[in-house]
């Protein structure tokens, strides 16, 4: 994974998320919904920790673990009481089945080899423990727009004139994305080992209008410009 942008703009990051309010809060709804009762959670790509600060303050839900290759975004996430690791989603540093919950919120988009890190979730969950992967999928109009503002270099292009959101992605976290489709994502988490798929979206509306007003989660993967897959490690049958 190419850091450099989150190195650079960590606090461009926050303030994205804290001009879109509407957005922001539907998205940790998603989160809440998709992760239940999660406990033992390890939050994968934490960046900046904010998700995990409002599921802690809002929501009741105590995600304290993180691994974050950005230093820039570990410190601050550091700062609101995460306990971070620098490290990538391929090579976690932590021994098998430590967790109930591995969560991917936002970040497999970055990932290069996302079959790895969906092993490596797999090992460190515990025998019937969850994964929750949530993001923008490939097919979304979010990703649609943010690939070509990757393409364009800026969203001044006359291009996004009434079609961009009035506070948009910045464009320098858009270059390094690959965004992967919800069915895609499914079939990796599928090879790899986990069942029991669930999946659960927000952010139905056009991207111009998804900041009007807080969304609540809904089933399916059909409409939603942020998607969450939830899937299940099997538990280990009897003793051999």
């Amino acid at each position: 994974m190419n850091t450099t942008a989150f190195d650079e703009y960590a606090e461009r990051y926050d303030g994205w998320f804290l001009k879109n309010p509407q957005v922001l809060e539907s998205e940790v709804l998603l989160v809440k919904h998709a992760l239940g009762e999660p406990g033992e959670t390890l939050s994968v790509g934490c960046g900046s920790g904010l998700f995990e600060s409002m599921l802690r303050l809002h929501h009741g839900i105590d995600i304290r673990y993180g691994v974050e290759p950005s230093e820039s975004m570990a410190a601050i996430a550091r700062k609101r009481g995460m306990e971070v690791e620098s490290g990538l989603a391929e090579s976690l540093p932590w021994e098998d089945e430590r967790f109930d919950t591995v969560l991917l919120n936002g970040t497999p988009s970055y990932i290069g080899d996302l079959e790895r890190a969906f092993r490596e979730a797999f090992r460190v969950l515990r025998s019937g423990g969850r994964i929750v992967v949530a993001d923008v999928p490939a097919e979304s109009s979010y990703a649609l727009l943010y690939s070509l503002a990757a393409v364009k270099g800026s969203w001044e292009d006359p291009i996004f004139a009434g079609v961009a959101p009035s506070c948009p992605y910045p464009v320098e976290f858009t270059r390094n994305a690959r965004w992967r489709s919800t069915p895609s994502k499914a079939a990796l988490l599928e090879k790899v080992g986990f069942d029991s798929l669930e999946y659960a979206q927000t952010l139905t509306r056009h991207p111009v209008y998804t900041n009007l007003e807080v969304e609540q989660p809904t089933e399916g993967y059909d409409r939603g410009d942020y998607v969450a897959i939830r899937a299940v490690k099997p538990a280990r049958q009897g003793n051999r």
